[in-house]
């Protein structure tokens, strides 16, 4: 961010701070002061003065100026807020009198200068300090707030860390497609959170920390949120980057705030995503051991071995780059199990999508092992966001239910972007494209060899010839998609080593021709 577009609203806050205490100074204070003189028609000062109880007087040329005899000099009112004169001041318009002065004398009334209360130097100072003490720490806070976390010096320590209570997360292993073993792996942890004495009888102690390691999208998150619902204990869920701060010491201090935390909510599950962020390898070439994170990875080291874990509270983290993670933190007795949360196979990629589909309105029929086929390496949220694109081009089709179509389009779509329209490709082209682009392209996606997966010539001419009248090069990857989805399959049932597609398999697998 450009330093000069950081301080340029600052600027702006303290131009307001000054406006809004020239305003108070201009008019307020003043006002106050205005207060203080009442104003009298002209037959009262005529009065007042008939009776002789005008003790000083000051006549200008529009207006005068009178003291009462029998008001309290020490008048209450004025004797914090207001200096000097206390008296009341009277004024009144000067009428065309030429004996008004003479009369004046008769009446006892002294000429001078009268003076209206003045507000008090020690008070207009307190109000003007109060004021901009409350902007000094209106700027400062939106100067804090655009440093980037400096603000949250004040709460130095606070872990931050979002709580659910009870099974409030939601979730259950129900909600889990795909991710049996991973499942079975931690259907231990939620028996030893609701039977700890089964194991702690045998002497057993549970492992005080899990981690679960994956690709990204693969549902590491969602597996320790079910873990929590199914246990219906409290689940702290927290990112490995919150423990990261500017201030030395601060992560540190999070650390122990969330362990504190746990310990008193116990039995519970700790829930770091990313801990990859603070828990990368030490090198030593840190700053003489003063680094942020390394202080942060220490006091997690320290947290992990001081906790009880026969209290049940267990230590699940989630990362997709586990080789970068520190020895120390992967030793016994900290993350004791690691747990694989592996792209699902073509059964868990089916099972996922049809747990996806449960609250899409989906039309009668639908096959979803057409669709787990053509989605080969695809990770659960890719599955999930297929089913939601397949809806949300249902409703630009105007369809009221999703179709069989609109899922296949929308496998299209997340895997292989959005067709080109208008593009004119000739038939030769076509061919170059299939046999060097598309089909090679989707073999290295999925994890197939090209000898695995075989084209004879008569095989590429029907491909070419089932789409002779499409425009573009997704047709041609959506056919690689379909051919390369069913070779896999046949290999993975039948336990065939290749399969070797010809004119007449293609034309049957294509069923666009």
């Amino acid at each position: 961010m450009d330093v000069n577009n950081q301080r340029k609203p600052l600027l702006y806050y303290w131009l307001i701070a000054l406006l809004i205490m020239g305003v108070i100074n201009m008019f307020f204070l003043p006002f106050m002061t205005k207060n203080t003189i009442e104003q009298v028609n002209y037959d009262v000062f005529l009065t007042q003065m008939q009776n002789k109880n005008i003790s000083q007087a000051e006549v200008n040329e529009d207006v005068i100026y009178f003291y009462l005899k029998d008001e309290d000099k020490s008048d209450k009112a004025g004797t914090t807020i207001f200096s000097e004169n206390t008296q009341k001041v009277y004024s009144t318009v000067r009428m065309d009198d030429p004996q008004l002065v003479e009369r004046l004398y008769n009446a006892g009334a002294s000429f001078g200068e009268v003076k209206p209360r003045e507000v008090s130097p020690w008070f207009s100072t307190l109000v003007m300090f109060v004021v901009f003490f409350l902007l000094w720490q209106f700027v400062m806070k939106k100067a804090m707030s655009k440093m980037g976390g400096i603000g949250n010096a004040m709460s130095f320590g606070k872990s931050n860390a979002k709580v659910y209570v009870k099974a409030q997360t939601g979730k259950t292993f129900k909600d889990v497609a795909g991710q049996d073993e991973a499942k079975d792996a931690l259907r231990e942890i939620v028996d030893f959170l609701h039977n700890p004495q089964k194991y702690t009888e045998i002497g057993a102690s549970m492992p005080k920390g899990a981690l679960l390691v994956g690709p990204p999208g693969t549902g590491k998150t969602l597996l320790a949120q079910a873990v929590a619902g199914e246990a219906e204990v409290p689940f702290f869920s927290i990112s490995g980057s919150e423990f990261v701060e500017m201030f030395v010491g601060m992560g540190a201090a999070k650390v122990r705030d969330l362990f504190k935390q746990a310990n008193e909510k116990a039995p519970c599950i700790v829930f770091i995503d990313e801990i990859d962020t603070i828990g990368k390898k030490r090198d030593g070439n840190g700053m003489g051991g003063n680094d942020e994170r390394e202080q942060t990875l220490n006091q997690l080291l320290t947290e992990m071995d001081g906790f009880d874990g026969r209290k049940g509270v267990v230590i699940l983290a989630a990362t997709n780059r586990p080789e970068t993670l520190d020895k120390a933190l992967l030793r016994p007795g900290r993350f004791d199990r690691r747990i694989p949360v592996e792209l699902p196979d073509l059964k868990g990629r089916e099972a996922i999508l049809k747990v996806h589909a449960e609250n899409v309105k989906m039309e009668g029929g639908i096959d979803f092992g057409t669709i787990a086929r053509a989605t080969s390496g695809a990770s659960g949220a890719e599955l999930a966001n297929i089913i939601n694109e397949a809806a949300l081009r249902a409703v630009r089709m105007g369809h009221n239910r999703v179709k069989q179509e609109d899922l296949m389009e929308s496998v299209e779509v997340i895997l292989a972007g959005y067709q080109r329209k208008g593009a004119v490709i000739s038939p030769e082209e076509k061919k170059i494209i299939f046999s060097r682009y598309a089909l090679p392209k989707v073999l290295k996606r999925i994890g197939m060899k090209e000898k695995e997966c075989i084209l004879t010539p008569e095989g590429l001419d029907a491909v070419i010839s089932c789409h002779e009248n499409t425009s573009g090069i997704r047709d041609l990857e959506q056919a690689a998609e379909h051919i390369a989805a069913n070779a896999l399959y046949q290999i993975e049932v039948n336990h065939v080593s290749s399969v070797t597609f010809d004119a007449e398999m293609v034309r049957e697998l294509l069923l666009s021709c």
